[in-house]
C-alpha cells in the first residue's frame, strides 16, 4: 500500500505539503541570494572591484546553469520520445552492457547499501525514474525502436553539469586562496623594505660597485648546471619551482626591476600590495566557465567510450599544464639573471633587471 503514493500526482498531493516544500526552496533560494549580495556589498565598502565583477560572474554562472535546468526539464519529455533503432545507440557507450547486465543478477554491494541509507532520496529518484522510462520506452517499443535518450540519462546529465560547474568555481576559489596566501608569504620582505626606507633611485646612486657574479640574484639562477646548456637550464626550472621557487633576493631584485621599469614617478610602490590587486584582477577573468571550456566538456563526454580511460588520460592535462607553467616563469627569472650576468661584470649601484613581455 505504501508504494503506490510513490507516483502520486501534484492533483492528489496534500496542500500542506505542496507548500511547505515550495517554502523551504524559496527560503533558501532567498537565503543565497541575501548572502551573495551582503557579500558584494563589503566588496563594494572594501573596494575590492576585481573580486566584486568576480562575484557578478558567478551570479551569471548560476543563473545560466538555471536556464540549462529549466531547458532540461521542460524538454526532458520531447527528448526521451525521440525514437531510434537501438542498433545506433550501441556504439561509443561510456560502459560496457555486457557487464551491466551481469551486474545485475549480483547483490548490491555493502557500500551501495550504505550510501542509499545515508541518501535514502537516491533510491526514491531512482524508482521514479525508472518508471517514468519505462513508459517512455513503452512509446518507443510500439515501433519497435529505444529512446534517443532516457529520462533516468537526462537526470544523470544534469547532475553532471551543476557538480562540474560547482566544482570549477570552488577550484577557482581555492586558486585565489593559495595564491594569496603564497603571496603574503613575501610581505614580511616587502616590510623589512619598506622599514629600510628602501629608494630605488637612491640606491642606483650610490658609488657602491656591485659585483654582478657574487649576487645572490645571480648565484641562483645564472651560475651552475644550467649555465651553458640550455636543456640543464630547462631542467634546473622544472624542479625548481618544487623548493624556493622564490627566494628573498629574487624578490627583492624583480621587484626593483619592476619599479624601474613601469613605475618610476613612485619609486615606494608596495609591490606586494600591487601582486595582490594584480591577483585579484585575473581572479575575475578564470571563475566564469568560458565557451571553450564548455566545448572541453562536449568533448569529454563525446570520448568518454568504455576502454578508453578518458577519466585517467584528462586528468593528466590541467597537471602537465600547472608544471609547464612553473617551468616557465622559473625560466623567465633565469633568463633575466642570464642577461645581466652576460653583458656585465660589475656595475655601479643595485643590481636591476629589465622585465619585458617578449
Amino acid at each position: 500500500m505504501g508504494g503506490h503514493g510513490e507516483g502520486v500526482s501534484l492533483e492528489f498531493t496534500p496542500t500542506w505539503v505542496v507548500a511547505g516544500v515550495c517554502t523551504i526552496i524559496v527560503a533558501i533560494s532567498l537565503a543565497v541570494e541575501r548572502l551573495l549580495h551582503h557579500f558584494g556589498t563589503v566588496l563594494k565598502k572594501k573596494k575590492q572591484k576585481p573580486l566584486f565583477e568576480a562575484l557578478q560572474k558567478v551570479k551569471e554562472e548560476l543563473m545560466l546553469l538555471g536556464f540549462i535546468s529549466l531547458l532540461l526539464t521542460v524538454t526532458q519529455g520531447l527528448i526521451s520520445k525521440i525514437c531510434v533503432k537501438e542498433d545506433v545507440l550501441m556504439h561509443m557507450l561510456p560502459c560496457s552492457k555486457q557487464e551491466a547486465e551481469l551486474s545485475k543478477h549480483k547483490n548490491v554491494t555493502t557500500a551501495t547499501k550504505h550510501f542509499q541509507s545515508l541518501i535514502p532520496i537516491v533510491g526514491t529518484t531512482r524508482r521514479l525514474l525508472a518508471e517514468h522510462a519505462a513508459a517512455e520506452a513503452g512509446y518507443c517499443s510500439l515501433k519497435d525502436k529505444t529512446p534517443l535518450l532516457s529520462v533516468e540519462a537526462l537526470h544523470h546529465l544534469h547532475i553532471f553539469i551543476f557538480v562540474l560547474a560547482i566544482s570549477h568555481v570552488t577550484f577557482c576559489a581555492l586558486t585565489v586562496v593559495f595564491g594569496s596566501t603564497r603571496i603574503y608569504q613575501w610581505k614580511k620582505w616587502e616590510d623589512a623594505l619598506a622599514d629600510e626606507s628602501f629608494d630605488p633611485e637612491a640606491a642606483l646612486q650610490k658609488k657602491r660597485v656591485t659585483h654582478v657574479h657574487q649576487h645572490a640574484f645571480i648565484k641562483e639562477h645564472f651560475l651552475g648546471i644550467g649555465k651553458d646548456s640550455v636543456f640543464l637550464g630547462w631542467t634546473q626550472s622544472f624542479f625548481k619551482q618544487f623548493y624556493g621557487s622564490v627566494t628573498k633576493a629574487d624578490y627583492v631584485t624583480l621587484r626593483l626591476g619592476f619599479i624601474m621599469t613601469h613605475c618610476k614617478g613612485n619609486p615606494k610602490l608596495n609591490f606586494h600590495k600591487y601582486m595582490m590587486r594584480a591577483l585579484e584582477d585575473d581572479f575575475k577573468h578564470v571563475v566564469g566557465i568560458s565557451w571553450y571550456l564548455w566545448i572541453f566538456v562536449v568533448i569529454f563526454l563525446l570520448l568518454n567510450v568504455n576502454g578508453w580511460h578518458t577519466y585517467f588520460w584528462i586528468a593528466f592535462i590541467p597537471f602537465i599544464l600547472l608544471l609547464a607553467v612553473g617551468t616557465k616563469l622559473e625560466h623567465v627569472i633565469s633568463q633575466l639573471a642570464h642577461e645581466v650576468a652576460e653583458k656585465h661584470v660589475a656595475i655601479e649601484g643595485e643590481l636591476v633587471v629589465k622585465p619585458s613581455d617578449e
